[in-house]
């Protein structure tokens, strides 16, 4: 049976493609930032047997579990999708946690440590990176690049009969259902796993709870006698905030840990929460982000992070926090910037150049 340690495998090889995504723009992709999505991943026009070569080459990059590869396989656009939400969730990641002292640092050892253990921030980790992957699959199906979906065309909603559905809806039923199975089962033994499949559902329902169902009216002289709908999912900068907002109330799952080993044993009910009369499951039922171990303070470079020295902070925000009480240095220094812009019939923005003095404060060592 498969359980949560294949997120983990994913995780560790998929934050490690945001190296690997340079070599891959030329021949494959190139990123654009639209308005309502950090980031998304445009395909270039490939011939079709040099298109199916590149996908399976894709697929193999991605260092994935052989469940996990013959899904990718299986539709040309899932690893093309796979990478914009390892790259979303990054994204996302950093800057929700541009202030504090973890920055969301993924690089090489730091991100293997991090995952190695239950920390708060493995928990978000966990949360961020299968909400990104349910939100990238179900638009992919809405933008027509899945072979095996499309869009939305089942809707639950009341009085149908006075609505006509329409548009294109983001295709949730889908991208849950193969991030369930892509990601692994539950495993009822194994208390590390568990945890980690629990943070990733939490992930999935944020996405769900944040749909929306939009709709436009049709009729003579601007009646609503017909409307179209379709339901959309929330801007993934939303489902960030909500997230970070769970860990930040995230519960410490109570374990009993071999500190020569590392290796958990018996967990209790988080810390002032309960999981529910005569459940002798000690995991909440609600979607709630859980953690084992207490996080590290960051403050110093070690196995988790570089550390806090030299980081920029905000003076009257976060130097304090940030520095952890050892100080910040102050440099002044001179910046232009493009200022006083209008726009020019037709078509460009003229600007000037201002010229100012700003100060930079950073972390002692």
């Amino acid at each position: 049976m498969l359980d949560g340690s294949l997120l983990a495998r994913w995780l560790a090889a998929a934050f490690g493609l945001t190296l690997l995504l340079a070599a891959l723009r030329p021949s494959s992709a190139y990123f654009g930032l639209t308005g309502s999505e950090p980031l998304t991943i445009l395909p270039l026009t490939l011939e079709p047997e040099v298109a199916a070569q590149a996908h399976y080459k894709a697929c193999d990059r991605l260092k994935l579990e052989r469940k996990q590869r013959r899904m990718c396989r299986r539709d040309p656009g899932v690893a093309e999708t796979l990478v914009e939400a390892v790259s979303m969730s990054a994204l996302e990641c950093q800057y929700q946690f541009r202030f504090e002292r973890w920055n969301c640092t993924l690089d090489g050892r730091y991100r293997a440590s991090l995952l190695k253990r239950g920390f708060k921030e493995t928990a978000f980790l966990y949360a961020i990176s299968s909400a990104g992957l349910t939100h990238a699959l179900a638009k992919a199906c809405s933008a027509g690049r899945m072979e095996r979906c499309t869009c939305d065309e089942a809707p639950d909603l009341e009085n149908r009969e006075a609505w006509q559905w329409g548009g294109c809806g983001d295709n949730l039923k889908y991208s849950s259902k193969f991030v369930k199975e892509f990601l692994g089962r539950r495993s009822s033994k194994d208390l590390r796993a568990r945890v980690d499949f629990h943070n990733n559902l939490v992930g999935v329902k944020v996405i769900k709870a944040g749909v929306e169902t939009t709709c436009k009216c049709h009729g003579v002289s601007g009646s609503c006698t017909v409307r179209t709908c379709w339901r959309q999912l929330a801007p993934f900068h939303e489902v960030g905030k909500h997230l970070k907002h769970k860990y930040e109330t995230a519960l410490k799952v109570g374990s009993t840990t071999n500190e020569a080993t590392g290796e958990a044993g018996a967990i209790s009910p988080p810390r002032g929460r309960a999981s529910g009369a005569g459940s002798s499951d000690p995991l909440p039922r609600t979607p709630e982000l859980v953690h084992l171990d207490d996080s590290p303070s960051f403050c110093l470079a070690g196995r988790f992070s570089p550390g806090t020295a030299g980081r920029r902070c905000h003076r009257e925000k976060n130097c304090e926090s940030i520095c952890c009480g050892r100080g910040h240095n102050t440099q002044s220094r001179v910046v232009t910037r493009p200022c006083q812009c209008q726009v020019r019939w037709c078509c460009y923005v003229e600007c000037r150049q201002c010229t100012q003095r700003e100060e930079v404060y950073t972390c002692k060592g």
